[in-house]
């Protein structure tokens, strides 16, 4: 497993400076792949393809794929042809076409899948649950989209309708990922929450959508306390000073799926195929997870005493 991963730095398009952090990304990403056998790795055969190895190794498609969605740059192909062909030549003496590359990014989905399940942070007993809608098109042209035909659905949420896929996520207080999992738009909230809570102890918060006595009972007998807020139909419940303010500060997690989205660039609506918006997601969620400043919760002192877990 990858350890002491060293940090990522959100690059704009004049910082062409490459310095040990780029390095530090490789080699973690390398010896992930070395220690799991995954370096390098050939694409599935078919009667199109010759099954051979590329010239670039999966820990650089990796390094590279990665260093795109902190990059600043909002497209892969300006990314590639204007900041790795002429700024990362020495880093990879063995670059390949654009085309070539886009050809070799289908290999890449098992790799990060992997890499950034070795990642994920470790749970404190204090979790925050919560879901973000992924637009893969605007609502007018829903009829006309093509690649997720039959896959994305039509959701809605606090913000309206929307057509694409959930992600559902849990977090730490100190902003690491602990779970995630991508659903249809049109899934509950509650859905996907039992699959998700193998590593998860101690006091999990969430919204309204969360509330649910059944899935309150469940998650009880696994050792997790579900904490939600309350509608304005319902009577208020006394609950303690910590969980109280805990429900206030849960909205980290908002802050969380801004950087995803604006940052890390795991949505956008330039999508060919469904393989592609799967490594994005998984490329965007590495890219969060590997920065070394997240959103955090900053407790009180005078609340030092109270029983977390």
């Amino acid at each position: 497993m990858a350890k002491n991963i060293g940090p990522l730095k959100f690059l704009t398009k004049k910082d062409f400076k490459v310095g040990p952090m780029l390095t530090e990304l490789f080699c973690s990403i390398d010896d992930f792949l070395k220690s799991q056998k995954l370096n390098p790795v050939k694409a599935i055969h078919n009667n199109k393809s010759r099954n051979r190895c590329g010239t670039l190794s999966t820990s650089e498609l990796m390094t590279i794929f990665i260093w795109f969605q902190c990059s600043g740059y909002k497209n892969f192909k300006q990314f590639y042809l204007e900041y790795v062909c002429r700024h990362l030549k020495k880093d990879f003496p063995k670059l390949i076409s654009y085309s070539r590359f886009i050809q070799l990014i289908p290999r890449l989905i098992t790799p990060i899948a992997m890499f950034l399940r070795a990642n994920f942070g470790k749970c404190t007993g204090i979790s925050i649950i919560d879901s973000t809608s992924i637009n893969v098109c605007h609502n007018r042209r829903i009829t006309r989209n093509k690649v997720f035909s039959g896959l994305a659905e039509r959701g809605k949420t606090t913000m309206g309708w929307f057509f694409g896929f959930k992600v559902h996520l849990i977090a730490n207080d100190k902003g690491e990922l602990l779970s995630v999992r991508l659903t249809k738009g049109n899934v509950d909230d509650r859905q996907p929450v039992p699959k998700m809570i193998k590593n998860i102890f101690g006091k999990l918060f969430g919204d309204k959508g969360y509330l649910s006595a059944k899935l309150s009972e469940k998650l009880r007998s696994n050792g997790i306390k579900l904490i939600t807020t309350v509608r304005k139909n319902m009577k208020n419940k006394l609950i303690p000073l910590f969980d109280k303010i805990m429900l206030r500060k849960r909205f980290i997690i908002e802050t969380i799926n801004d950087k995803l989205k604006n940052e890390c660039q795991i949505e956008h609506t330039r999508h060919r195929s469904p393989i592609n918006f799967i490594i994005n997601l998984l490329a965007g969620l590495t890219c969060y997870q590997m920065t070394p400043k997240k959103p955090a919760l900053k407790f009180p002192s005078s609340l030092n005493h109270f029983v977390i877990a």
